[in-house]
């Protein structure tokens, strides 16, 4: 596990940039953490890293968005999901195993479809306003 601070939105950006120039076809990356805590901001720097010209914003009335860029990236956020069920009724379970990354706040609702090998960040705000984010399943060590 490796345990970086971003002190600024730039900051947790460019973190998402080196994490988005390592992924590839077929990861699933779960994001948790408070609402504001910086997880639609990451998911900003993965995107730009797969060349997706398209402005980033969080999916949380549609639930997913669909990117075209150097891998396409499924963004998904589970805020409004109340079941596994619910999910499933969507049809995105065919998106976690597809020709993309898949990218999903608030994963922890649908924990149980979800692979062993995901890559799991997790963020918090410390007391000095700053982001906490642990990072689990990327084996390279990753700086800002």
């Amino acid at each position: 596990m490796q345990q970086l601070h971003t002190a600024s939105a730039e900051d947790t950006i460019r973190l998402g940039q080196k994490i988005g120039y390592k992924v590839a076809p077929g990861d699933i990356i779960t994001l948790h953490g408070s609402l504001g805590s910086g997880k639609t901001t990451i998911v900003k720097g993965i995107a730009d890293s797969l060349q997706i010209a398209d402005e980033i914003t969080s999916p949380s009335y549609t639930l997913i968005a669909e990117y075209e860029g150097r891998i396409p990236l499924y963004h998904m956020d589970l805020y409004r999901i109340d079941s596994l069920e619910e999910f499933e009724l969507l049809g995105a379970e065919e998106l976690l195993y597809g020709s993309g990354v898949s990218i999903i706040e608030w994963a922890e609702k649908i924990e149980q479809l979800l692979p062993d090998n995901c890559i799991s960040i997790t963020f918090c705000i410390d007391a000095a306003a700053e982001r906490e984010i642990k990072i689990e399943g990327i084996q390279e060590v990753l700086t800002l």
